[in-house]
């Protein structure tokens, strides 16, 4: 039996085929920073450290001989609970196309910006450095006036090429950010969108949980994104109106190239 507990659930198996398919699709276009950095995985549940392949000195050892304890950096595990009437998932296998599924929705775009958050901003308490905190560049202020991010873009660019990274790069934008750009046409009614996909020349990307905007070397090895269980749908307990369930990821972040990114602040 898995840890995750779903054979003990009162779902179908078309029912669990459903929440499966619901949290996929509302996961998906929330999930940027995987999609801009190195992700490596799932190695399982049962997975509870990266390697850092670095050693610390043992200050008392042996007499006779010298020790030093390998480095790691913990996984950190993260949990979004939600629930499903049981009437809802009645009416599923019934064949009912408009199923209420509004908690779980919820929980996955909770669990989607806390990834972000963490690899984008940073996570202290997990000994999680984000890629715009560590950046050495200085940073970039977006300004008001949106019709300029394609120069504020183009100067990142420019920051990681004369730090000797090459592309392609790759462009993450806060909420706040995208609605601007998307609201945005330059002169001649060329959408803003397409001028700064140009400019990075890799993706663009909705990244929730991100304050402003990253410009980033996409792949290369330079952000480690490591998966120990990927994100899964668990199950809680029940009674007889709902089923309480979770969703559920394990993973660590770490940065091998600082100098590959440089944050555009709001």
């Amino acid at each position: 039996m898995s840890h995750l507990l779903r054979e003990r659930a009162p779902i179908t198996e078309a029912g669990w085929v459903l929440l499966d398919d619901e949290a996929r699709e509302r996961l998906e276009p929330a999930l940027a920073a995987r999609k801009l950095v190195d992700f490596r995985g799932p190695r399982g549940w049962e997975h509870s450290a990266t390697n850092l392949g670095r050693t610390e000195s043992v200050g008392e050892s042996p007499e006779g001989v010298e020790a030093a304890q390998r480095r790691v950096l913990p996984l950190v595990e993260m949990r979004a609970p939600f629930a499903v009437a049981r009437a809802e998932l009645a009416d599923a296998d019934r064949g009912a196309e408009d199923v209420d599924l509004a908690e779980l929705d919820r929980a996955v775009h909770r669990i989607a910006v806390a990834e972000n958050a963490a690899v984008f901003n940073g996570w202290a308490a997990v000994g999680i450095s984000g890629i715009a905190e560590a950046s050495p560049h200085d940073p970039i202020a977006l300004g008001e006036d949106c019709e300029r991010y394609p120069r504020h873009v183009a100067k990142a660019v420019d920051a990681l090429r004369g730090a000797g990274i090459g592309g392609p790069y790759g462009l993450a934008l806060g909420p706040e950010a995208h609605t601007n750009v998307l609201e945005t046409s330059q002169h001649g009614g060329y959408p803003l969108l397409e001028h700064l996909r140009e400019i990075v020349g890799g993706p663009l990307l909705w990244a929730p949980g991100v304050d402003g905007a990253v410009v980033m070397r996409v792949g290369g090895g330079h952000f480690l994104f490591e998966s120990g269980e990927d994100l899964s749908i668990g199950y809680l307990d029940h009674d007889t109106e709902a089923i309480r369930l979770y969703v559920e990821e394990s993973f660590s972040f770490r940065i091998a190239t600082p100098e590959a990114a440089v944050a555009l602040t709001p």
